[in-house]
């Protein structure tokens, strides 16, 4: 885990300024079931953390230079609204999102983790974004181009995982519950969406 999260701009984990979650655990416990996800999905992710930890920071580069980039309809939500560059908004949100790829791994699925998922999830819906880091930006992000993009993430996450040497089969292991988890982030993502008023124009 990084030792330095408190430090990372807008990163409330585990504080009292994140909202429970609406989803509780039961829902939590049902997603998990209907993903497969078990708890040797969990010691593999825990393992995946380990071998991501040191590589975050170029993982996100390469997700965000080197492929949203060159996407303009998903690379136009960390610009100003006039589509010129805010070098800042994206410095603060990479640094959340590298902390995320952290979380994802090494977090235990508890409350707190739960409850973050909302809020990451209102981060990218008119309720909540831009507010973080006072962004001049798009007024949301469509959840079906963030749930399309887990895609993205799923494919080339792997040669990360690859990067330590470990054995063919403990890498398809932690890859397996990578996207596993990835199913059940995606899942609750989409309660926070769908329980706004704008819910049907932000698809």
């Amino acid at each position: 885990m990084n030792a330095n999260a408190s430090d990372i701009p807008g990163y409330t984990y585990g504080t009292s300024t994140v909202a429970a979650s609406s989803a509780t655990l039961d829902d939590l416990q049902r997603l998990k079931i209907s993903a497969g996800f078990t708890e040797e999905d969990a010691r593999y992710l825990r393992t995946a953390g380990v071998v991501l930890e040191d590589q975050v920071e170029r993982i996100v580069n390469h997700w965000r230079a080197g492929i949203i980039a060159g996407i303009p309809h998903l690379a136009r939500h960390s610009r100003n609204l006039d589509g010129s560059a805010n070098p800042d908004y994206l410095a603060r949100s990479n640094r959340r999102f590298q902390q995320w790829i952290l979380d994802t791994c090494l977090r235990p699925y508890d409350q707190d983790w739960l409850n973050y998922q909302r809020e990451i999830a209102l981060r990218h819906t008119s309720v909540k974004k831009n507010q973080t880091d006072h962004a001049d930006s798009t007024p949301f992000v469509p959840y079906s181009d963030i749930a399309a993009f887990l895609a993205v993430l799923n494919d080339t996450i792997k040669p990360y995982l690859e990067a330590k040497g470990d054995n063919e089969s403990d890498v398809a292991h932690m890859h397996n519950a990578w996207c596993k988890s990835m199913q059940i982030q995606i899942a609750l993502w989409a309660k926070p969406y769908m329980e706004i008023e704008s819910a049907g124009t932000e698809w």
